[in-house]
């Protein structure tokens, strides 16, 4: 028996997460996650691949929005963001490949990220009217995603985790994989022979494993890398396929349904296996 044991947004494309206990499935992943983005004076994305201090930023729940604060800097008062952004300011935004419209933040926010960063950041925003769809050779559905690197929903198994952390010799929190859905049961990387499963009544599609970055070695509570690349380095020594070291999977949905913590997943097919 497999069960949904834990569910996170993350507002702000990699900055910290936030447990809920429920969550609305939209057309583009669940409903608030990763809709803003913190980009460069040239309009680029920003990520903790290359600015690992982005840790450093963690997010709370607040009234209609969310709440940014420094770990470190407690002079800087946290900063409100809303839900949403407005479109009163636009800019197009480049994020891998992709050049996306969005709508930027208030100047508040810029200011107080730049300052949080001590570079130049502005705050933008992904509303319903854009269009970033997932990769097409995998998407036969047309799915939509929102500023995720690829794909709507990342899950992982908490036996997977365990696995890894007998493994390590110094065990490694969840946090260092970002997923969106987590659950319980069954024996580690079973999900690796899923091809669609339902959370609830909610239907989702298992597209292909997730190749793992530098992001996995940086502690998000002091924005420090790991010694000698961990976990990145021991999963490559069992979990590496054409070059990637795959740890969870890329999930797709319908775009519409609730999820909640303690909800039983049901696996509806395995992949096909040649013999």
């Amino acid at each position: 028996m497999f069960t949904l044991t834990q569910l996170f947004v993350y507002p702000v494309k990699s900055l910290g997460g936030v447990a809920v206990n429920e969550a609305e499935v939209t057309g583009r992943g669940l409903r608030h996650d990763r809709r803003w983005l913190l980009v460069d004076a040239n309009n680029r994305f920003l990520t903790q691949r290359q600015h690992p201090e982005l840790a450093l930023l963690a997010v709370a729940a607040a009234h209609n929005g969310w709440l940014l604060s420094h770990r470190q800097r407690p002079e800087l008062l946290p900063l409100y963001i809303p839900f949403e952004a407005t479109p009163e300011r636009t800019a197009f935004v480049t994020i891998w490949d992709d050049l996306v419209w969005a709508w930027r933040g208030e100047a508040v926010a810029d200011a107080w990220l730049s300052a949080a960063l001590g570079r130049d950041i502005r705050l933008v925003y992904m509303s319903d009217m854009v269009r970033r769809a997932v990769e097409p050779a995998l998407n036969p559905g047309g799915q939509l995603t929102s500023f995720a690197d690829e794909y709507p929903f990342l899950l992982l198994g908490e036996a997977a985790l365990a696995d890894l952390n007998q493994r390590l010799a110094t065990p490694v929190p969840l946090n260092r994989f970002r997923p969106n859905l987590v659950f319980s049961g069954g024996p580690a990387y079973d999900d690796d022979a899923w091809a669609e499963f339902q959370i609830g009544d909610v239907p989702f599609r298992a597209v292909r494993g997730c190749g793992r970055c530098v992001l996995t070695t940086i502690d998000q509570a002091t924005a420090v890398k790991t010694p000698h690349g961990e976990p990145l380095r021991t999963l490559a020594t069992y979990r590496s396929v054409d070059g990637s070291a795959l740890f969870g999977q890329n999930v797709t949905g319908p775009g519409h349904g609730r999820l909640r913590v303690g909800d039983a997943l049901t696996v509806l097919r395995y992949l096909a296996v040649s013999h």
